[in-house]
């Protein structure tokens, strides 16, 4: 499935990059020249003192299902991560742990087994059982499915015992497992999914989950709410909060609602809404481990296609005044475009490899900038001006003028088209849309904590390779990689993949924004990582005092 921010507003500071606006509404700028302090930098903030009872949350916009397998989003899975489980979970420390699955193992490179808890009930108190994870995960592996994709390498699903699901692939996935803490991975209740039809998952329909939360409201247009499930199976994990309701607006409005005190909590859509929480003493502010980054997306249309075009524009752009003018100095310049949240295992090993990338500077020094002019002069400029896309928003509006000054300075024209916000996440599928530009921008992220989850996307036949790039070594390595089930030998072949990929500069990455979590002082125990989107967040958040 295609992990991408397209649809969500988001706030920034214009600052002291040429051709940028200079400032948004809402937002309190960090001064030219000048980096905000770090935040503090966690998996999860402290644990909460007592119990609380209802909770305020926002998120960036509604959500449009709570059917995964039509479609999920950011808020979908805000909210879906305290109502429904699945086989695997993730972690605060984006580290994967076996859930409805009691424990898994490959038996040998093709078979896969789940063997299952038998303590589990649904909402309505009816068992989860081997027939409803093996009719969910069907579901989930249907063709038309969104999460189809995940079961792109199974042969076939069974149910092998009382409470064990047996899965035979067509070839090894290192990463099938880690796919099932994911949507791939929900089970639901049959009977509700059936009983509801077409009307599952809309406002009027129940959910079919077993989590500690259910859904008790949803109106349109308005809020949502979850309560505490009375037939919540697990009891080592207790749930503070007795209800969350979610209401949802631009990043403008989290920051004034904050501030004032009426909602109690938000995941922020960006790092650079963090700068107007920094004086506010009623709020806390932590940053936590994530995949997500921010890079430019080259498409076929023109220059772009021409990857010593795109290692010049690499490196001359400043990635650190991107990161001071766009994130108040909250992101960081980033080599990859994915982030070091995905390093789930071997870790030492892709942080030696990452610190050895070339190609994308902080910020270019002289020689950056004369090696790109002279990339320039090999490639064939007699194409029209590098064209940007941007939404008019902040974020992507410093990305985009960043451009135009790196392809200014070493010779190319370049300029900026504006794309109605509604229309830009249409980048991905519609190539009408990818015609009108070189590049677009975009914050994209992976659900699994293993590089080779986005590094696929390079080869030839990826659905996300919209500018062609093709190598056969490159096609070969990714498959074996996804074949490879020895962690230390899977991260040397990802290794090489990301090797590759900066050597051609298959997309430009430009920063890595960590998860920011912004919470009233009077409540505390929420994972400050990315792991809000599969991980039930709001159970474990409470009250900061005893009461």
């Amino acid at each position: 499935m295609i992990r991408h921010a397209s649809s969500r507003t988001r706030i920034g500071c214009y600052l002291a990059l040429p051709a940028a606006a200079v400032l948004l509404s809402g937002c309190t700028a960090t001064p030219s020249g000048t980096t905000a302090a770090a935040l503090p930098f966690a998996a999860d903030t402290a644990a909460a003192a007592g119990p609380t009872s209802t909770v305020s949350w926002m998120l960036p916009d509604e959500p449009a299902t709570f059917d995964t397998d039509i479609d999920s989003g950011a808020s979908e899975n805000t909210i879906l991560a305290n109502v429904c489980e699945r086989l695997m979970e993730v972690q605060p420390d984006l580290t994967t742990s076996p859930r409805l699955a009691e424990t898994v193992r490959w038996v040998d490179d093709t078979h896969v087994v789940f063997a299952l808890r038998t303590d589990a009930v649904f909402h309505d108190g009816s068992p989860v059982t081997a027939d409803d994870v093996l009719w969910s995960m069907q579901r989930h592996a249907r063709e038309d499915a969104d999460e189809s994709d995940e079961y792109a390498n199974v042969e076939s699903i069974a149910k092998t015992g009382p409470a064990e699901i047996t899965v035979i692939m067509k070839q090894p996935d290192a990463t099938f497992i880690q796919a099932m803490a994911g949507n791939g991975g929900v089970i639901w209740n049959p009977r509700v999914v059936q009983a509801q039809g077409e009307n599952f998952g809309t406002p009027s329909s129940p959910d079919a989950c077993s989590g500690p939360y259910q859904l008790t409201d949803w109106s349109p247009g308005s809020s949502v709410t979850i309560s505490k499930s009375p037939t919540y199976w697990d009891r080592s994990r207790p749930v503070l909060a007795e209800e969350v309701r979610f209401t949802w607006a631009d990043q403008s409005a989290v920051v004034n609602s904050l501030t004032s005190s009426d909602i109690d909590g938000a995941y922020l859509d960006g790092p650079a809404a963090a700068v107007a929480l920094r004086g506010a003493d009623n709020v806390s502010l932590t940053q936590g481990p994530a995949t997500n980054a921010w890079s430019l997306l080259p498409t076929d249309r023109g220059g772009a296609t021409d990857e010593r075009i795109r290692k010049a524009l690499s490196l001359a752009l400043n990635r650190t005044g991107i990161s001071k003018a766009a994130f108040g100095g909250l992101a960081q310049p980033s080599k990859t475009p994915v982030g070091p949240g995905a390093w789930g295992y071997q870790r030492e090993a892709f942080e030696a490899a990452y610190d050895q990338l070339p190609g994308a500077p902080a910020e270019p020094s002289d020689a950056d900038l004369s090696a790109a002019k002279a990339l320039v002069a090999e490639a064939d400029t007699s194409e029209a001006p590098i064209v940007v896309a941007s939404d008019g928003q902040s974020t992507r509006g410093v990305i985009a003028s960043a451009l135009v000054d790196a392809a200014r300075k070493i010779g190319l024209d370049a300029e900026i088209v504006t794309v109605p916000n509604q229309q830009y996440g249409d980048f991905y599928t519609d190539e009408t849309l990818r015609n009108q530009a070189d590049f677009w921008i975009d914050e994209y992220y992976i659900s699994k904590n293993d590089p080779i989850g986005f590094y696929k996307n390079g080869a030839s036949t990826a659905r996300v390779n919209f500018a062609g790039y093709t190598n056969p070594d490159y096609d070969t390595t990714v498959k074996t990689a996804q074949r490879t089930l020895d962690d230390a030998e899977r991260a040397a072949l990802v290794n090489t993949l990301q090797q590759l990929w900066a050597a051609s500069a298959v997309w430009i990455p430009v920063v890595q924004a960590p998860s920011t979590l912004a919470l009233s002082t009077h409540i505390t125990g929420a994972p400050a990582s990315a792991a809000y989107l599969y991980y039930p967040w709001a159970a474990a958040l409470g009250s900061s005092e005893k009461n």
